[in-house]
């Protein structure tokens, strides 16, 4: 194990001590609404996720690892090694307090930070997309991963929609949700007004008679300079007060007769298009 940080490593062989309770079969929920914390927890898994929450600004509150993994716990905490406790033990107990196997050797509890308003997160962006109702957190995950790896500037969530924060959002996302920035919206004519005062053409990606080809819609001299590019939930698509609000409804050419795709899918596609 690394020398310089052993009083941070806290062998395990028991589960009594009671700052194990943010592992202890804790759903998102409870983590958000956590006791003795500011804006809540969540957990971040792996060393490559762990690295990139500390990277962004994120304070660890401690680490879960099985016995090899500490060294890679203590490299990516970083700044945080000296002062965190990880926490150190066999993958059969691991397994029983948390209720999973730990299967990339390390999970960490993690203090939520505070969300920026959505005027805050517009000034200086170009192509945001809006996550309205996406109820399923991998594909949230799925659309932060795109988002990160194509260049959007930013996320903005409705009321509805799953938190970017949850444990599978963030695992499917490969912690790219640490990255992106986000923030919870209002409901739509707030938002809406919003994103106008800010500057930003709305498109609505749904399916509609007088829908706009995508191809089309994102030549160079009709994409417009902001763009907030609207994505609806899983089954249902976009709600009639969303397309109400959207400037234009786009959709993507399909063939042999597919009608749509998945809406992590369908994000990766039209993001790649008027990004370019």
């Amino acid at each position: 194990m690394s020398t310089g940080f052993s009083s941070n490593l806290v062998e395990i062989t028991e589960l009594s001590d009671p700052r194990l309770t943010d592992y202890s079969h804790q759903t998102d929920v409870a983590l958000r609404k956590a006791q003795g914390s500011e804006h809540g927890l969540y957990l971040a898994e792996s060393a490559l996720v762990l690295e990139r929450a500390v990277r962004a600004g994120h304070t660890p509150r401690s680490v879960l690892a099985l016995g090899g993994s500490a060294d890679d716990a203590l490299t990516a905490l970083g700044p945080h090694a000296a002062t965190t406790p990880v926490f150190v033990g066999p993958g059969e107990l691991l397994a029983e307090l948390t209720g999973y196997i730990l299967h990339r050797g390390i999970v960490a509890s993690m203090n939520r930070p505070a969300l920026l308003s959505v005027e805050e997160l517009l000034a200086g962006a170009r192509l945001v997309v809006v996550l309205e109702n996406v109820a399923d957190p991998t594909n949230v995950g799925a659309i932060f991963r795109s988002v990160a790896a194509i260049g959007a500037d930013a996320v903005l969530v409705t009321p509805r929609c799953s938190d970017p924060f949850y444990r599978r959002a963030i695992r499917v996302s490969m912690g790219t949700v640490l990255q992106v920035p986000w923030t919870r919206t209002g409901e739509w004519p707030e938002l809406g007004a919003t994103l106008r005062e800010a500057g930003f053409e709305i498109a609505a990606l749904a399916l509609s008679d007088d829908a706009v080809s995508l191809r089309d819609y994102a030549r160079s001299d009709v994409r417009p300079a902001k763009l907030a590019l609207v994505l609806g939930a899983e089954g249902e698509g976009l709600t009639p007060e969303a397309l109400a609000h959207a400037d234009a409804v786009v959709s993507i050419p399909m063939a042999h007769g597919i009608d749509s795709l998945n809406v992590a899918a369908a994000s990766a596609v039209a993001l790649w298009a008027v990004s370019g």
